[in-house]
């Protein structure tokens, strides 16, 4: 039989974060994240992450913006769906998404990559964040828009690497490694936390 904790001492709470992948690359962004904004979303707790494998229900590359975010909200609204059905203790349900965004500059056609996350919470509360955008190489754009190639299998060969995306992804071929697919997703994910670390600021918004 445990012993009562000692007087005007609290027991640590932990808190489970559902992040909608197997991809270690991914689920490391997430953990990174969560040791900058811990302390800010509860200083008495720890986090723990829960990898949920679910799609996306775009396709493996997608080619705009609001595709992109589509894809991480339904990796998130899946794992909502899971946790109610089977009566998972899940706190946050991140969703993660990588994809193109296409424009139009001067006459020129500019791709760009971005990852995006998708936040909820038990309250329904949402946010979204991106981590930037990286601009693609013409030749590589040209594989994947116009040649229909993924663009974990484009970067491949474009770096005449293997695989690219479990490692330093697109970003990092294409920074040199000053930026990673970590990194931009970790940086996606703090954006998208704000609403809940800095709820003051956003007024408590859905």
């Amino acid at each position: 039989m445990g012993q009562a904790p000692p007087e005007g001492s609290h027991q640590v709470q932990t808190i489970l974060v559902a992040v909608g992948t197997t991809r270690r690359p991914k689920l490391n962004s997430v953990w990174e994240a969560l040791n900058v904004i811990g302390p800010a979303l509860d200083p008495d707790a720890r986090f723990e992450i829960v990898s949920v494998d679910v799609a996306s229900g775009v396709r493996h590359t997608p080619l705009s913006s609001a595709e992109t975010i589509a894809g991480a909200r339904n990796r998130t609204e899946a794992m909502v769906r899971i946790a109610l059905e089977g009566g998972q203790a899940w706190r946050y349900f991140v969703g993660l998404e990588g994809g193109l965004s296409v424009t139009n500059e001067s006459g020129a056609r500019r791709v760009f990559l971005e990852n995006w996350a998708y936040v909820t919470d038990r309250s329904a509360r949402i946010g979204l964040g991106q981590s930037g955008a990286l601009l693609l190489p013409e030749s590589l754009a040209r594989r994947v828009l116009d040649e229909g190639i993924e663009l974990g299998d484009a970067i491949d060969g474009f770096a005449n690497q293997q695989g690219v995306r479990e490692s330093q992804g697109a970003w990092g071929v294409l920074t040199r490694n000053m930026i990673t697919r970590q990194d931009a997703f970790r940086t996606a994910v703090i954006n998208a936390f704000a609403p809940f670390y800095n709820s003051a600021m956003y007024g408590g918004q859905r």
